[in-house]
């Protein structure tokens, strides 16, 4: 069992640590599904511009035309204003959650996966009483983002962890109880 925790946690790692697309590749995809044709009509910009958009920056490229992504991204470090992301998340019908900072040590995977579960838990339960009159208004819709919205953080903070590797410790800790 011990050597089953690990080898899952392993696997979350190595899953977890694949790095974020960059913004032209985003943008690369978006085009294998999207018109950039309709794009450049749509933003009044030339098709060259949209095309240029999708390459990769040059290593010693000054200032050259940076692409919307990448703008976003240097207003948001700019600015350290989190209003952005979440403005951006609502226009396209998301919402913005920050990360949790991760833990700087490493902890046990029983109490951080009992508190998983237990938001879990508290989630339905809101969810439950909510529905009992078949109907939800708009107090118990917010109770219900916000459980929610716990619950995300909670599991995203496990996630981080583990793409930190911060479980070696207990990694190490359930092989030396094993044997």
């Amino acid at each position: 069992m011990p050597g089953q925790i690990a080898a899952g946690l392993r696997l979350i790692a190595a899953v977890a640590r694949s790095a974020p697309m960059q913004s032209h590749e985003v943008l690369k995809e978006v085009l294998k599904q999207t018109s950039a044709k309709q794009i450049a009509s749509d933003m009044g910009l030339s098709l060259s511009l949209i095309y240029k958009w999708t390459e990769a920056p040059a290593e010693d490229a000054g200032s050259g035309a940076s692409n919307p992504l990448d703008r976003i991204d240097q207003l948001l470090k700019s600015t350290g204003d989190r209003r952005i992301a979440q403005w951006v998340c609502e226009r396209a019908g998301g919402f913005f959650i920050t990360n949790p900072d991760q833990k700087a040590h490493a902890y046990s995977l029983i109490p951080v996966t009992n508190k998983i579960v237990q938001e879990f838990a508290d989630m339905l339960a809101v969810i439950a009483s909510a529905a009992a009159d078949s109907t939800v208004t708009q107090d118990e819709a917010r109770q219900i983002r916000r459980r929610w919205e716990d619950l995300k953080s909670v599991t995203e903070g496990f996630v981080r962890t583990a793409e930190a590797g911060n479980f070696t410790a207990l990694k190490n800790d359930l092989e030396q109880k094993a044997h």
